[in-house]
């Protein structure tokens, strides 16, 4: 898979490859013109309060600052998250920008032009650039219990741990709605205004997304789903647990294609490997496809096994984002394209 070490087969190694569903695969605005020119009126009110800053992250860690941090560092999807409730930041680290220098699916809405990039790939992380931004916090994403920090590169780990302290949330086993809720609670700890409009609006419109997903999932049992991803050797079928979106979706009653356990173990329990002469091993009436650009997407997937599945077929093939920007407005989409694609599909397997 592309962006991984296919040889490397720890659990960060595993998640990382950028093609497996669930995370990883390989073996491995509300905002105003200020905040579109990569500098939020919010960001500037919340940096210049006064007083303490404190968090506690999904590590358990609590992160006391004089103030509110000015200068954050986040994973590219976090920051596209924070940039939804006002919040700008200073660096990113993580798929930001595409082979052909275009913003990649998990920088949202950001300008990534005017973003400092220290790190676009797997293990790739610049940490003098990091220590010249004189960084307050850095915050990214968990997808272990043992509180490894996503795209920050083991063999730097404790240097960058030197220059600033960091906030991590979980996206490890649990439903979409509980991270969805803690990125919530550190923008608003961040200086976000949480009554604004566009923030009630999105949550009140993810909140309608779901009961109409919880409906068509109702009306439809019989039709199967199946969380798909590709690489140029291998197929990857991720099962529901683990993921943040799946679990969620399965909670509101959506019919997933389940691989076992035991062929799951080489993917970290994240996902099982086909070949593509296998890839018909599982019967689907929908196919999720992973967006993330590490992957191959539906449109160039030569392999003749593929193109006779029913559900390719039928056309009933959709987009899955494994790593869902946290913030109800990039999220009501991902709902929305499920229940819909329930809504019309046939049952073709």
């Amino acid at each position: 898979m592309p962006n991984a070490r296919a040889t490397h087969l720890s659990r960060r190694g595993i998640l990382a490859a950028g093609g497996a569903l669930g995370l990883g695969a390989a073996l491995a605005a509300c905002g105003d013109d200020d905040a579109k020119d990569g500098g939020s009126a919010k960001e500037t009110a919340a940096a210049a309060k006064s007083g303490p800053w404190t968090f506690k992250d999904d590590r358990g860690t609590t992160v006391k600052l004089d103030k509110i941090p000015a200068n954050i560092v986040a994973f590219t999807g976090v920051a596209a998250a924070l940039y939804d409730y006002g919040i700008s930041v200073k660096g990113v680290f993580g798929p930001t920008r595409t082979t052909d220098g275009k913003a990649d699916v998990q920088a949202g809405d950001m300008d990534i032009s005017k973003l400092t990039v220290l790190g676009n790939v797997w293990d790739e992380f610049n940490v003098e650039k990091y220590a010249a931004l004189a960084p307050d916090v850095l915050i990214s994403t968990m997808f272990d219990d043992a509180g490894t920090l996503w795209y920050v590169p083991e063999a730097s780990k404790d240097k960058i741990a030197k220059l600033a302290p960091s906030v991590g949330v979980s996206v490890y086993d649990r439903q979409l709605d509980k991270p969805l809720q803690r990125m919530w609670e550190l923008a608003e700890s961040l200086g976000a205004d949480m009554e604004a409009a566009a923030v009630t609006d999105a949550k009140k419109r993810f909140e309608t997304a779901a009961a109409r997903l919880r409906a068509a999932a109702k009306a439809k049992p019989d039709i199967k789903v199946m969380a798909g991803s590709a690489s140029q050797e291998l197929f990857y079928v991720s099962g529901t647990n683990l993921s943040i979106d799946l679990e969620y979706f399965k909670a509101l009653g959506v019919n997933f294609v389940e691989p076992p356990e035991s062929a799951k173990k080489q993917g970290g329990g994240w996902f099982e490997s086909l070949s593509w002469e296998n890839v018909d091993k599982y019967q689907a009436d929908i196919i999720m496809m992973d967006d993330r650009s590490q992957t191959i997407q539906p449109a160039d997937i030569t392999e003749a096994t593929w193109k006779k599945l029913p559900a390719v077929k039928a056309n009933q093939v959709i987009a899955r984002s494994p790593e869902p920007i946290l913030s109800y407005a990039k999220c009501v989409p991902l709902l929305d394209n499920l229940a819909e694609a329930l809504e019309n599909a046939k049952k073709v397997s």
